[in-house]
């Protein structure tokens, strides 16, 4: 006889069955899911007949979550304050920082480490900076908001333009520049966010205490989770292969394991969950001896294979984490007309605000102006900004700061997904011949290919 579940109802009983409206709700969301997979099959059949008509994975899923989202079909509706979508979207971004610092070839940069670590080391924080005091005054809010809005929509994504870092027609050492870049620079951001978020948060009265023990606290326990998960488990990896332990499978699944610990293991001591995955993956390549000796030699071939399913449970997520930004955050703000400064600011954040520290940050390295240009035009903005965008909504809700952060950065990294990706593949060409007609650049120095930061479902 069935136990009684307390309150004496049971799941098919007339208090727990849904009514009308309940019903209805629940049969749009399942026919808006029926689509959204049905878009999932569309894309993967025709990806690489997509791509060559300009047209990237982003703007794919970020339309599809527009016209599945409540500002058309209604068919989506995913919340903010929903938990399970805030947590699928930082485990995302968790595992991609996770991979994209275990697949960085410290050796390999040693051939030509200026140019990335120009961008990284100079270029980054003057984006930040020049970002910060160009948002105080545009948007009219106080210097940690401009600063938590610069440095979130500081980090670039190279699957925004992907098609410039694996056209062959790109020289070489720009093309492990992007790359590098883009691979590293969300990692970077990943502690300022956190600095600045935590600033905010304690100054709208959302957290109590002193923002700095916070985030030194923060900061500190995801450095423990890193050393513990990423570089132990690297050590345990290693040890494990060496004694013939591992399946090709079950170290698939221990990478995968590994990024999801370090994000989990990290938040469930009160630490940073991102900049844990980020140095988790940094001290499991360095211990896991995931890499040959020599310089330009690639990763071990089953680590690479192990690590390429991490990146490719990580893109698939990626693609739902787009579809929510189309249906929660471009939505409504394209439902109405746009503040005239946050206009002005997403067009300055695409333009000035990446070219100018690019500009800088090259300066003297004796590079053609069409390739500083170049480099400086493809910053895109991506998954990394959305998921700390996300967060800092979540966090900042109720308060009055929360809604220019949004459309800000929504105008921001719709922009970017929409002319980043059709431009990609014809400037790549274009600057591609231009640069390759003069023997004499210094852009056609002999360098190893760059590992393409993910898995493209496209050809290359």
């Amino acid at each position: 006889m069935p136990r009684e579940r307390r309150g004496g109802s049971t799941p098919l009983s007339p208090t727990n069955r849904p009514n009308g409206e309940g019903r209805t709700r629940e049969a749009a969301s399942v026919t808006g899911a029926a689509l959204l997979l049905a878009v999932f099959v569309v894309y993967a059949l025709t990806a690489s007949r997509l791509e060559r008509a300009w047209i990237s994975a982003p703007i794919v899923f970020v339309a599809t979550g527009f016209v599945l989202g409540p500002a058309v079909l209604g068919l989506l509706a995913p919340r903010a304050e929903n938990d399970a979508l805030l947590r699928l979207t930082e485990l995302t971004l968790a595992i991609l920082l996770f991979a994209d610092a275990a697949t960085v070839r410290l050796g390999a940069l040693r051939e030509d480490v200026a140019l990335p670590g120009r961008l990284l080391a100079i270029g980054l924080p003057l984006t930040m900076v020049l970002g910060a005091a160009l948002a105080a005054p545009i948007l009219g809010v106080p210097w940690p908001v401009a600063a938590l809005v610069a440095t979130i929509l500081a980090p670039t994504d190279a699957a925004l333009g992907l098609a410039v870092v694996t056209d062959r027609a790109v020289p070489v050492r720009i093309r492990r520049t992007l790359n590098v870049e883009s691979g590293l620079n969300d990692g970077i951001v990943t502690p300022f966010v956190t600095l600045f978020l935590t600033i905010v948060a304690t100054e709208e009265f959302v957290r109590q205490g002193s923002w700095a023990v916070g985030a030194a606290v923060e900061l500190g326990l995801a450095v423990v989770a890193a050393v513990v998960v990423g570089g132990g488990g690297g050590l345990a990896f290693a040890e494990s292969r060496r004694r013939g332990w591992m399946t090709p499978i079950s170290e698939e699944v221990a990478v995968l394991s590994l990024a999801l610990l370090s994000y989990m293991g990290a938040v469930a001591i009160g630490g940073n969950g991102f900049v844990a995955a980020f140095g988790g993956g940094l001290l499991f390549a360095a211990l896991s001896r995931a890499r040959d000796a020599e310089p330009t030699a690639g990763m071990e071939p089953d680590t690479r294979e192990a690590v390429e399913f991490t990146e490719t449970i990580g893109m698939l997520a990626s693609f739902i984490v787009w579809v929510v930004f189309g249906a929660l955050f471009v939505g409504p703000v394209l439902t109405h007309v746009p503040a005239f400064e946050a206009v002005v600011y997403a067009v300055l954040s695409l333009t000035v605000i990446r070219l100018v520290p690019v500009a800088i940050a090259l300066a003297g390295t004796h590079l053609r102006a069409d390739t500083v240009g170049f480099i400086g035009w493809f910053g895109p903005r991506g998954l990394a900004s959305v998921v700390f965008s996300l967060i800092a909504i979540e966090e900042l809700a109720a308060t009055p700061v929360a809604e220019p952060i949004l459309e800000v950065v929504t105008l921001t990294i719709l922009g970017s997904v929409v002319l980043h990706g059709v431009t990609a593949k014809p400037l790549a060409a274009l600057y591609g011949r231009r640069v390759r007609a003069d023997g004499t650049a210094l852009e056609l120095a002999k360098v190893s290919e760059p590992r393409v930061r993910r898995k493209a479902l496209t050809r290359t």
